[in-house]
């Protein structure tokens, strides 16, 4: 009786709501590819618009929510649209298809896989082809690997003519079919939470201002930027338009605890046990020392890491925009990154949201983030 107390306690205590893990569910199964990522871009503003006071987006689908349009000092929080995917390269005259990678998709978890190609008649169900371990057995080819050139999708069609009248053309987009899920212990597993869980927890955070009721003394600008899984390139965009002076920026890490991960090389950094903030050049020392305070006062768990040179996320293009922007990093735990079963905690997903909420109401125009 007492455990059951206790878990209904820590659950009225969620600050998710039922609408939003629905959100969240959605948001996950829909597809947003890079350079196609406007079906999930129309979901996310749907769904954030009730909470801010204006929205845009740039001409290649950075969506924007702002609160407080008319302030002059400007704050972002960020995250990235975009999943990695393969695009439709060659067509064989027996309806098979080969591909190339849009983003670092891992070619080696591929075989076997279901997939959607997104062609101009609406998705087509496939599966990448890989020969059974019958047919593989003895010589060279027991050892076969699957590489970008040895992997094929098959739909169903054998000719060519009949690929063509599904709608499927040369550089159709391909992602995944898996999907959203649950598993023991308050994980979630799902494709693309790298980095859809950042776009939810930010309008999460934005929900939360609302709901609040909370007047904040400069412009929030809610940002869900495309392509950053080619190279930043959305941020790169959107941070010269917004020019800001503070970016607070959310992607995932890497859960090190799982085998074939060197923690002396990548840190020491679990699920279920707080969001992770980084050290590094990009990332504004003053400004990371005022969330570590927040973490502090407001009692929520985190994870340090160090990170060398860049950090591989939207934070490098916001850092070094315009003048300089002052930006700090937090990063969300999760294990297999880039493969359709990423996988993360509900509790670190609470966490993350609350500690950027919690750093937005001690922020102002006032802030000093000098060096000198």
């Amino acid at each position: 009786m007492a455990k059951e107390k206790k878990a209904k306690a820590a659950k009225e205590k969620s600050i998710l709501t039922s609408e939003s893990l629905e959100f969240l569910k959605n948001y996950i199964n829909n597809p947003s590819p890079v350079g196609f990522e406007s079906g999930g871009q129309k979901l996310w503003l749907e769904y954030l618009k009730p909470y801010v006071d204006t929205h845009f987006s740039d001409p290649y689908g950075t969506a924007v929510g702002v609160i407080n349009p008319t302030e002059t000092f400007k704050v972002v929080i960020e995250a990235h649209a975009d999943e990695i995917s393969w695009f439709v390269n060659y067509i064989t005259d027996q309806g098979l298809i080969y591909l190339k990678r849009n983003g670092g998709v891992d070619h080696q978890v591929a075989p076997a896989k279901r997939v959607l190609i997104h062609g101009k008649k609406g998705a087509v169900k496939a599966v990448f082809g890989w020969p059974a371990i019958h047919t593989r057995s003895g010589g060279d080819q027991k050892e076969t690997q699957p590489k970008v050139d040895n992997l094929w999708l098959d739909c169903g069609a054998r000719s060519k003519k009949e690929i063509e009248a599904l709608g499927i053309h040369i550089g159709a987009v391909v992602t995944y079919q898996d999907g959203f899920d649950e598993l023991a212990h308050d994980y979630y597993i799902g494709r693309a939470f790298d980095n859809r869980v950042g776009g939810f927890m930010i309008a999460e955070v934005a929900r939360l201002l609302n709901q609040n009721k909370k007047k904040l003394p400069f412009a929030l600008y809610i940002v869900n930027a495309v392509q950053e899984e080619i190279g930043l390139r959305g941020a790169e965009m959107i941070a010269r338009r917004i020019k800001p002076d503070i970016a607070i920026i959310t992607d995932v890490t890497h859960d090190t605890q799982t085998p074939m991960i060197n923690k002396m090389i990548e840190g020491d950094v679990a699920c279920g046990k707080g969001p992770s903030l980084a050290y590094g050049p990009a990332i504004h020392n003053m400004l990371l020392k005022v969330v570590e305070d927040v973490a502090e006062k407001k009692k929520i768990n985190i994870q340090m890491r160090a990170l060398s040179r860049s950090t591989g996320t939207d934070t490098d293009s916001f850092a070094y925009a315009n003048d300089g922007c002052p930006s700090v990093l937090i990063s969300i735990p999760l294990r297999y990154m880039h493969t359709p079963v990423e996988m993360i905690h509900k509790k670190d997903i609470e966490d993350t949201i609350k500690l950027m909420y919690e750093t937005l109401l001690v922020l102002s125009p006032k802030t000093n983030l000098s060096y000198l």
